[in-house]
């Protein structure tokens, strides 16, 4: 695997049993009812991780997904603690790689569903709107063009794959079938408040959230709580406001600059991923930055 200087492509942790390890994510156990989520460099693209890390991304999207978690537990409570690093990790050799990177997590039950919220028709919904005039079975006024904001922002679920295959967007009651109707309900209108709040605040910061996606879990009684990563430039669409035009697709500070580089090239989206050439990483590097300043300045 190619390795950029001072990126961290993978965790190495002895002192803690391994959970999990996800596309970008290390999940360690910290006894019964906690973990440790490491939020590496890696990325992925149409649901394959690449080869390259993009240095510096883990600890943006740890730092983002930190501030909105602050910005949002009014709210909805969140599976943060005030577990720090030290308690955790007591080994400073193990440690010292996985500062600014890591969290120390209630252990939640995730639910199967991923909350994705658009707020604008692009993407996968551009396609769906021009095929059908709906955006995963929820019809919209004719004549919507591409970027174009939606009147409302829609809920538009898709179920958790399998590592290396591909989410499925799924109706609103096959949703309820999976979560039942109570918990369906709350996830969908949690999940739209949420982001209502947060593409308000971005605005404010010359940020157009055009839409984002949310995973939930439970506690053991039954209550809901934000989990995973929030608002980044991974689990978002994130466009600068000052050059946004309705009819084009915009400029990105998300992982989208990624997907456009490999769409010129002649790879099935299957493993093995393509290695990224030294500018693509730089500049994606770049616009995960750019992106953390923008929004909490």
């Amino acid at each position: 695997m190619s390795k950029q200087s001072g990126a961290l492509y993978q965790s190495e942790l002895k002192c803690l049993p391994l959970l999990n390890r996800g596309k970008v994510r290390d999940i360690y156990a910290v006894g019964d009812d906690l973990m440790l989520i490491v939020t590496t460099d890696r990325i992925s693209a149409f649901d394959v991780i690449l080869p390259n890390p993009i240095p510096g991304k883990g600890a943006v999207l740890t730092a983002l997904s930190n501030f909105w978690f602050g910005r949002t537990r009014h709210l909805i409570p969140n599976h943060l603690t005030d577990i720090s690093l030290d308690q955790a990790v007591p080994y400073a050799a193990e440690r010292k790689p996985l500062v600014g990177r890591s969290v120390i997590v209630r252990r939640l039950k995730p639910l199967p569903v991923e909350a994705v919220v658009r707020g604008y028709l692009i993407g996968s919904g551009w396609k769906d709107y021009q095929r059908s005039g709906a955006v995963c079975g929820i019809r919209l006024p004719a004549g919507l063009r591409q970027a174009e904001r939606l009147p409302d922002p829609i809920f538009t679920p898709s179920t958790k794959a399998e590592h290396g295959a591909h989410d499925e967007n799924i109706s609103f009651e096959r949703t309820v079938e999976l979560l039942g109707p109570k918990l369906a309900a709350q996830v969908r209108d949690k999940a739209i408040e949420i982001y209502r709040s947060a593409a308000e605040y971005a605005l404010t910061r010359g940020i157009i959230i055009a839409d984002t996606k949310f995973e939930f879990g439970t506690d053991p009684e039954g209550k809901l709580y934000l989990i995973d990563e929030a608002l980044t430039p991974d689990s978002s669409r994130f466009w600068p406001a000052d050059s946004y035009q309705v009819g084009i697709s915009p400029p990105s500070f998300d992982k989208q600059y990624v997907r456009d580089y490999l769409e010129t090239l002649d790879w099935k989206k299957t493993p093995p991923a393509p290695p990224l050439p030294d500018n693509v990483i730089r500049n994606t590097a770049a616009k995960y930055v750019e992106a953390l300043q923008r929004l909490t300045g």
